[in-house]
């Protein structure tokens, strides 16, 4: 969407036809669970190709049928799903990423006040590991920013989050709270409603995953 906002933050918008084409149809009214969770699906596999692109590789030896070659072995990583939205980012991260090591942050937002509660955290040993934190709507930021705290806490410090749509206030916020986070997302859309809904956004991410009211 356009927006005159220009963020200062490392942040990059996916633009790939394809990206585009999915997010298209979770913003559709009309799109059903299942079709939903197959284009949530997909579109993050374009997120994470583009959080990934430079990786540092480890290069070994190796034989194909023919001769000597090289080989190459991708680094290890971990995934953070902030539930329960970020669930439906996480097979695309499972799919594509060998041997990731996923971690949970449970949060819910308070509908009133749109600050974040913790109710669960969960993370496998992170070390040296990149992050992925899987925030599927950016809004107020509360709880990207509080779920970044907490992988911080646990040893983070290479970290990126993956989101589909994400307002300007959650940018500011993340650019404030944690400048030194990379953020990749779909759209970069044009504000909030007053009950902190994002605009044109594509209504409530975890509500259209599995389908409850």
């Amino acid at each position: 969407m356009a927006t005159s906002y220009a963020p200062s933050m490392q942040f990059t918008v996916v633009e790939h036809p394809l990206a585009r084409h999915y997010l298209s149809i979770l913003r559709d009214e009309r799109t059903e669970p299942e079709a939903f969770r197959a284009a949530a699906r997909r579109l993050t596999y374009h997120l994470v190709e583009t959080a990934t692109e430079d990786a540092k590789l480890a290069e070994y030896p190796l034989r194909t049928p023919l001769e000597a070659t090289s080989g190459y072995r991708f680094p290890q990583m971990v995934a953070v799903a902030v539930l329960r939205a970020g669930l439906g980012m996480l097979d695309a991260v499972v799919d594509l990423l060998p041997g990731v090591k996923v971690g949970y942050a449970g949060v819910q937002r308070n509908e009133e006040t749109a600050q974040p509660e913790e109710y669960y955290v969960k993370f496998p040993v992170i070390g040296d590991a990149r992050v992925l934190i899987l925030e599927p709507m950016l809004a107020t930021g509360g709880s990207l920013s509080w779920a970044i705290d907490r992988v911080k806490e646990a040893g983070g410090t290479d970290i990126t989050a993956l989101c589909c749509v994400v307002a300007p206030e959650g940018v500011k916020r993340l650019e404030a709270d944690h400048p030194d986070v990379r953020l990749v997302a779909a759209s970069l859309d044009d504000g909030l409603t007053d009950t902190y809904y994002i605009r044109p956004g594509l209504g409530d991410m975890g509500d259209r995953l599995f389908d409850t009211p």
